[in-house]
């Protein structure tokens, strides 16, 4: 643990006490890379840009879509919600499994056979080929494009193969990660509080899908396909919810320790947080057991659990981070990145819990809220790709670009669900577009220009991460830091 309390002992200025002074206790710090696990690793990152990437180029094709003339040479007449459906599925939900699959493959015990690594890398090729399948479904077998809370789908036999392979995937990867995890051990210092925060998230993991899978042997298939999707992906993907949430508290810990910080809670405190935290998710079986899978009773079942269970244990941990990172100045160049997402991150997800406690009725207040939070987890998680760069191999991403990134997507997206907000006080609904928005008054049309506005500021941010990360992994390569230093 001694290179551990060391990190950041280099900085300027004399207002925290020197991270040197710190006691072992104390080192958030997320698991050594172990060499037999490296490339697993790099590879699950190497999906994760990869889907980011591939959000931005439909995002540009939501734009032609929208382009008279351009939209004639396209697929479909309505190629926009195709687009957007794919858009969306690679920036949230093949984004955070690939991170989630980088993060659970640090704390895999490595296999020493060639067959054991083959099993470890069967669920990133399942994924990598479900997540390439979505989009080329978009332009040789479209369907209709079902606008579903947490994971739009084309209803056509091409899309939903891609899902089912990204599914089975993403059920390999839980299950590696159940079986093979390492333990967590008795010494409670704070590396092994990030340890049990990954295990929690990989268990938070395992009820979401669960939940899927009872859902689909329940939701009755003779359902119009906007009502089958909806009902079939609201357990799952209410549950899946505590997975990144947990994902992000873990982040948020060891970003503000490898800025220097010094983090005013105890491990056994965090590991306390870490079960709150982990707790809500397990009301998900219940919703199922008490209530038909149809029924307004289990939809308000799961939304109180992920309201209540699920934000108990954020603020104390946010908390802290922010008194752990606020006096710190004059970071080493490595560092003010981290810093940058760090405080971005928890900005978003601030900003979402607040406009949730205010929603009433059914209009874009809602994705204002699950905006703001999403975003705050992809912030967090962006922090510690940038962390991990240098540990795997990689130029540690630095200078004004890579602190300027967290801020422009954060402050984009910021605007964007600020715009949401503003339309949603004149009543303009969810899930529609263009002239179906019926924008009457200046404020309306202000308001989602705003949002507009924000929206393109936070998808340059996002790309210009994926620049960011690619210009470290081209730049000078070098020996990875040693364990020790991680």
């Amino acid at each position: 643990m001694n290179g551990e309390v060391a990190i950041g002992a280099d900085r300027a200025g004399a207002s925290p006490p020197e991270a040197s002074t710190l006691p072992a206790s104390a080192g958030y710090v997320l698991p050594a890379i172990d060499a037999g696990n490296r490339l697993l690793v790099q590879a699950w990152l190497g999906l994760a840009l990869a889907a980011l990437l591939g959000s931005g180029v439909f995002a540009i094709l939501l734009v032609l879509a929208r382009t008279p003339g351009v939209n004639a040479v396209l697929p479909t007449a309505d190629f926009f919600r195709i687009a957007l459906v794919v858009h969306v599925d690679l920036s949230v939900l093949v984004w955070f499994v690939a991170i989630a699959g980088m993060l659970w493959s640090l704390n895999l015990r490595p296999f020493a056979t060639p067959l054991g690594r083959a099993v470890a890398g069967a669920p990133l090729a399942l994924c990598a080929l479900g997540s390439l399948a979505m989009g080329v479904a978009a332009f040789v077998d479209p369907g209709e494009a079902i606008m579903a809370n947490y994971i739009p789908v084309l209803d056509s036999a091409a899309f939903r193969g891609a899902l089912w392979l990204f599914g089975a995937g993403s059920l390999l990867l839980v299950l590696l990660g159940l079986a093979r995890g390492q333990r967590v051990g008795t010494a409670v210092d704070g590396s092994a509080a990030l340890r049990f925060g990954l295990h929690a998230s990989v268990v938070a993991g395992a009820v979401a899908l669960l939940a899927f899978g009872w859902s689909l042997l329940e939701v009755p298939r003779a359902l119009p396909a906007k009502a089958y999707y909806e009902i079939l992906f609201w357990g799952g993907g209410h549950a899946v919810q505590f997975t990144w949430t947990l994902l992000m508290l873990v982040s948020w810990l060891a970003l503000a320790r490898a800025c220097g910080g010094r983090v005013p809670l105890s491990p056994r405190v965090v590991l306390v947080l870490f079960v709150i935290a982990l707790g809500g998710v397990f009301v998900t079986p219940l919703a199922y057991l008490m209530h038909d899978v149809a029924s307004v009773e289990h939809r308000a079942m799961h939304t109180w659990a992920m309201r209540i269970g699920g934000g108990l244990a954020i603020a104390p941990v946010a908390l802290a981070a922010l008194i752990a990172v606020l006096p710190l100045r004059q970071l080493p160049a490595e560092q003010r990145p981290l810093r940058a997402a760090l405080l971005a991150s928890m900005l978003l997800f601030v900003a979402g819990g607040v406009i949730g406690i205010g929603i009433q009725g059914s209009n874009v207040k809602i994705p204002a809220h699950y905006h703001g939070c999403i975003v705050g987890v992809t912030l967090a998680l962006m922090g510690v790709v940038y962390w991990l760069l240098p540990r795997l191999g990689f130029a540690a991403p630095r200078g004004r670009l890579a602190v300027t990134q967290p801020w422009l997507y954060g402050i984009g997206q910021l605007l964007h669900i600020i715009g949401l907000v503003w339309s949603g006080g004149y009543g303009v609904q969810r899930k529609v577009a263009g002239s179906e928005q019926v924008l009457r008054s200046a404020g309306e049309v202000a308001g989602m220009g705003l949002m507009g506005l924000g929206g393109l500021l936070a998808i340059i941010g996002g790309l210009l991460f994926a620049l960011v990360v690619i210009g470290a992994m081209r730049g000078r390569r070098r020996a990875p830091q040693p364990a020790e230093n991680q």
